[in-house]
């Protein structure tokens, strides 16, 4: 892991939004915490000139590319092409000086480029090189995407930097493996790269691919048409080309008789942390976050406190983002403080924080989409007008206008407001797909 400091890293802001105001008895304490990272360099070198760093700054990332080769992909035919091509565009998008490699995923893993073990270092010699590598690629065989995932593992970690990020493309079903197989390459790699995974076609398993991203900490998607597989190959590489920091982590510490009941990420998507809690010394844990560029995120955080008189105060949570150092000490990046005040003034402890408000909705609405889609899929037809109409309710209120748009292709708007739907007798399962693969991207609290 890398010494990071000041000059190399960006720099990290904490904004806690929250109502501190408890009715008396009250003991649960909500709080989003905002976490801002900037001059990390996502917007502006790693777009406009992806193969240009400052001066005197050396790369320190290395990406592994893991394309689907099972024989799948050969039907139709432009799916292979879609996938070669893409993985063109995203090695025109990898940086001089990152370390790379290519990987052939069938019912096992193939070194495609560079081989015999290694990375290889970009430049405009070994892009072309691994190019020409990608159009000897050919599909046959199954598919076991652990076995994918535990070779990029080995390749990456055999490069000293401390930005480590894999992308996955897949057109089928993991049929080649055990789920248990696969949640076990998952476990393993977790904490040692970051991934990104895309379903292309319509014949995976939506809950593989969001899976594969949530363990890794990457973005899921779905790329219905093979045609779109290059723009959003590059768009991901050069998210991953700007991220700047690794391993950071949410680090919550909670006085004595304080618990943390949850902490989810909320935006840019809802992803559940509460279970990947690792113990940071008294009462403080440490929740993964991940690799981070020029970006915000927001974090829900519930604390339980102890029951307090009318008048007194306490620090129920102190936030800080933090990153590992070499001697195994941590860096604190930044901080911020959730607080509680117990009042006997209702007006103050009934208000319900606007950013609070709006993100327990957004969660809902992910929840009532999975529900809504795995109701209908088991027939249960009253069950999934209820929880798609109440989707749709909540993204008209929310603003959330994208998620909006999916839900329309899957039940007929009769009363937005009102969350009246209709189930759509046709849907195109491409159109199910994308809702559920996007079903957990939120918006933002309108200002």
């Amino acid at each position: 892991m890398a010494n990071f400091s000041k000059s190399n890293v960006p720099q990290f802001s904490v904004d806690v939004y929250q109502n501190e105001y408890l009715p008396e008895g009250g003991r649960e304490v909500n709080a989003i915490a905002t976490v801002t990272s900037t001059g990390g360099g996502t917007v502006g070198a790693a777009v406009s000139a992806p193969h240009l760093y400052s001066a005197g700054q050396t790369p320190d990332a290395a990406v592994a590319i893991m394309v689907d080769c099972s024989g799948s992909m050969d039907y139709p035919p432009t799916k292979m092409r879609g996938a070669r091509d893409a993985t063109s565009a995203a090695i025109d998008a990898v940086r001089d000086g990152v370390h790379f490699a290519v990987i052939g995923g069938t019912h096992v893993a193939k070194e495609v480029y560079p081989g015999n073990g290694r990375l290889a270092v970009a430049d405009a010699q070994t892009r072309e090189q691994a190019k020409q590598a990608l159009r000897k690629l050919s599909a046959g065989g199954g598919t076991a995407i652990g076995t994918w995932l535990r070779l990029a593992d080995r390749l990456l970690s055999s490069a000293d930097v401390s930005i480590r990020h894999g992308i996955v493309l897949t057109d089928g079903r993991n049929e080649h493996e055990s789920p248990e197989d696969l949640q076990a390459s998952l476990d393993a790699c977790a904490g040692r790269f970051t991934c990104d995974a895309r379903g292309v076609g319509t014949d995976w398993e939506v809950k593989e691919v969001t899976g594969i991203a949530s363990a890794l900490l990457g973005t899921a998607d779905i790329v219905a048409d093979p045609s779109g597989l290059a723009a959003d190959f590059t768009q991901m590489m050069e998210a991953a080309m700007g991220k700047e920091v690794a391993d950071v982590s949410l680090r919550l510490w909670t006085p004595m008789g304080s618990e943390i009941k949850f902490v989810k990420q909320v935006a840019p998507t809802v992803e559940e942390l509460t279970g990947r809690r690792t113990e940071a010394g008294p009462r403080a844990g440490d929740y993964p976050t991940g690799s981070w560029g020029d970006e915000s995120r927001d974090y829900h955080i519930c604390v339980e406190v102890p029951d307090a008189e009318l008048g007194q105060e306490m620090l129920a949570a102190r936030v800080s983002l933090i990153v590992p150092q070499p001697d195994g000490s941590a860096q604190t990046l930044s901080q911020g403080l959730v607080r509680a005040v117990w009042t006997d003034d209702m007006s103050a402890s009934t208000s319900i924080n606007p950013q609070v408000a709006h993100y327990t909705g957004q969660a809902e609405l992910a929840q009532v989409i999975q529900q809504g889609l795995d109701a209908r899929k088991s027939g249960d037809m009253d069950g999934a007008t209820a929880k798609l109409g109440r989707a749709v309710q909540l993204a008209s209120a929310s603003g959330n206008e994208d998620t909006a748009k999916l839900l329309s292709k899957v039940v007929d708007v009769v009363d937005a407001v009102a969350g009246t739907v209709r189930l759509k007798a046709r849907v195109a399962e491409a159109d199910e797909m994308t809702l559920e693969t996007r079903s957990t991207k939120t918006v933002r609290v309108k200002k």
